[in-house]
């Protein structure tokens, strides 16, 4: 196992507080994508297992974080967000955030579940995991279920940028609209429908933004 698990160790003992501002959908939604990354870019190692201690220590560090964000105790928070779901035909605890949405159903964010089973016919993806680091404004935006570039609400998900300057790729001769809706708004994440998030990734043009 490389050294990742051992800088992150000492770092995630204590609560973060540069996420004590964001709201408990965040948080989870943070903690579990940043985990979920370890986890999938090392599913071919012999060790995998090894990485309990991290989701260990990771979980200790997510329940301070958010008992430090509602000025409660770790208990209450365990109490409060813990749930129990079946993962692989095992019964799987941990901890879940929900907004409700009328007449439609809730964003949930969970913390738990990722398997940490070996798989040797995985394929790696060297991309960075998305990390929902936005706070409320983001949720908003979600909650709004709209695609902020085409309008449509067909499977509104979020599309990332690891940062702004990535926008500005050097020989490229123009901006693709996306590239120039994000960087007008100084946003490293956009809400957009399934068919606009495809589009994006394939290279392909999207549809132009609403008025």
């Amino acid at each position: 196992m490389a050294s990742h698990e051992d800088f992150l160790v000492p770092l995630t003992r204590i609560h973060r507080k540069e996420l004590t501002n964001n709201t408990v959908y965040s948080i989870v939604a943070q903690y579990q994508s940043e985990f979920r990354g370890f986890a999938e870019y090392y599913q071919l190692a012999n060790d995998l297992y090894r990485l309990n201690t991290l989701k260990w220590t990771m979980e200790q560090s997510l329940v301070k974080t958010l008992a430090t964000e509602l000025k409660t105790t770790v208990k209450k928070v365990h109490k409060k967000f813990g749930v129990t779901w079946i993962v692989e035909r095992r019964a799987c605890k941990g901890l879940q955030a929900t907004i409700p949405r009328e007449g439609k159903n809730p964003l949930i964010a969970r913390w738990g579940g990722i398997s940490l089973k070996r798989r040797l016919q995985a394929i790696l993806n060297d991309q960075p995991p998305i990390i929902w680091g936005g706070r409320s404004e983001l949720e908003k935006r979600l909650l709004a279920d709209t695609c902020e570039l085409c309008g449509s609400t067909d499977r509104v998900e979020v599309h990332h940028i690891r940062a702004l300057k990535d926008l500005e790729r050097k020989g490229r001769q123009e901006k693709p609209l996306w590239a120039k809706v994000m960087s007008a708004r100084r946003r490293k994440t956009l809400v957009v429908c399934w068919s606009c998030h495809r589009n994006i990734h394939a290279g392909r043009p999207v549809m132009k933004p609403q008025a």
